[in-house]
């Protein structure tokens, strides 16, 4: 096969959830256990960071990476979904996987792969793995794709588990109260293994707790180790005024990733580095931790997040898609000075709109649309769901053409806003 025939089998022939819903998710640790064990357990070869969560986990996973790749360690990172480019999934300091090394992982395992009956994701993950191992990684940074304990990278023993937050999504695979969802979450806290848990909420915090006794593990709360006393954005970067707890010494921090809810994926990230440098056998200079920082994005290629499309009118994207998620982008929606505000937006069929859609600003003018996705919810069925909520606008049935309209309404001093879904990011990148 070339790489073409490679991605359609690949999106075809495998169950995924991102395409299908709920239909293609596969929960369990036995298929890529046993696909594991048929390429060597790859992923033993390598140390490795395991970061899940609702929100925020993929921004943390980067900003980790990027100050591993500073510090001059051979960095592999794994993240899910991917915008543009199915390779932007698996990178090596920064690099995707080359097509051809994907093409060659699929022709040598393809008979495996179809006699376990392996997701898209298990698939994915064991090519990076795989890919980690032969590129000679020295410590790879590892995103949960859905959950956590079930999830097909909790076949990982990492030095150190980061759960950055928790929020209601995914509920009727994850559980439908916050309590369920932190069970399922902690899934990835193994014996001895401390875990960082981003943002503590007493909602919560108990069941980290006891799963993290049972254990044996200790839990670190972010917000008790690092503290964000200041920030502002100007230019290019937010800039941040740290303050570590247990020894009050405070430093300025850049960060090239813009969001005020950026706040606390540094304040979660900084937690993270400083005990890999204090813990582990890996050795992070403050400098490099200072410039991973501010070179996050560049290091990674990480997109969507608060992203800057255009400026007169200001036009920015970002792929926040559940409740918890959306709350973030209407507050720096609220911040952002603008005129008028045009919102380009579309969600998938399985979000809780009931919970979503009353964040929005109402007196936003919006452009309810649908992504090229099985999964995507219709224009106009969102549109006539929003109306509920107060929020008014126009259907257009492809997102180019809503964006279209917006930038044919919005004048220089006016804002739009696209997102509600990764899909509708991902066709305006």
């Amino acid at each position: 096969m070339n790489y073409n025939q490679t991605l359609e089998f690949l999106f075809q022939s495998l169950p995924a959830f991102e395409t299908q819903g709920a239909t293609g998710y596969k929960p369990g640790l036995e298929r890529i256990s046993a696909f594991c064990r048929h390429i060597g357990n790859p992923q033993r070869n390598f140390f490795t960071i395991h970061v899940a969560g609702t929100n925020g986990k993929g921004s943390v996973a980067h900003i980790i990476a990027s100050v591993l790749q500073q510090a001059g360690y051979r960095t592999g990172l794994f993240t899910s979904p991917h915008l543009i480019d199915f390779r932007e999934r698996i990178r090596v300091d920064g690099e995707m996987i080359p097509k051809q090394k994907v093409v060659n992982f699929v022709d040598k395992h393809h008979d495996k792969m179809v006699e376990l009956e392996l997701s898209f994701f298990e698939m994915t993950a064991a090519m990076a793995f795989d890919y980690f191992a032969q590129s000679d990684v020295e410590v790879a940074v590892i995103e949960t794709g859905l959950g956590g304990r079930l999830d097909a990278t909790n076949i990982i023993v990492p030095i150190l588990s980061v759960i950055t937050n928790i929020g209601l999504e995914h509920t009727a695979l994850l559980g439908d109260t916050l309590p369920k969802i932190a069970r399922e979450k902690a899934g990835i806290i193994k014996k001895s293994i401390p875990v960082i848990i981003g943002e503590a909420d007493p909602r919560y915090n108990e069941v980290f707790e006891q799963i993290a006794a049972a254990n044996k593990s200790r839990v670190i709360y972010a917000e008790k180790e690092f503290r964000c006393e200041e920030h502002h954005t100007e230019g290019d970067y937010q800039h941040f005024r740290l303050r570590r707890t247990r020894d009050n010494r405070e430093f300025d921090a850049e960060l090239d990733l813009k969001g005020e809810y950026q706040v606390r994926n540094i304040v979660t990230a900084s937690a993270a580095v400083d005990f890999l440098h204090e813990e582990t056998p890996l050795t992070i200079s403050r400098r490099a931790y200072l410039e991973g920082l501010r070179n996050a994005a560049a290091n990674t290629s990480l997109m969507g997040r608060w992203q800057k499309l255009g400026d007169a009118p200001l036009t920015i994207c970002d792929t926040g898609h559940n409740a918890h998620g959306i709350a973030w982008v209407a507050e720096q929606l609220r911040s952002t000075p603008h005129r008028e505000l045009y919102c380009v937006i579309g969600f998938v069929r399985d979000k809780d709109l009931a919970h979503i859609l009353p964040l929005l600003p109402r007196e936003a003018h919006y452009l309810f649309t649908q992504a090229r996705s099985e999964r995507a919810l219709p224009a106009a069925e969102l549109a006539a769901k929003a109306a509920i909520y107060g929020l008014q606008g126009e259907a257009f049935g492809e997102v180019g053409e809503a964006l279209k309209r917006a930038r044919e309404l919005a004048s220089a001093e006016d804002m739009i806003f696209i997102g509600g879904s990764t899909y509708v990011v991902a066709e305006v990148l």
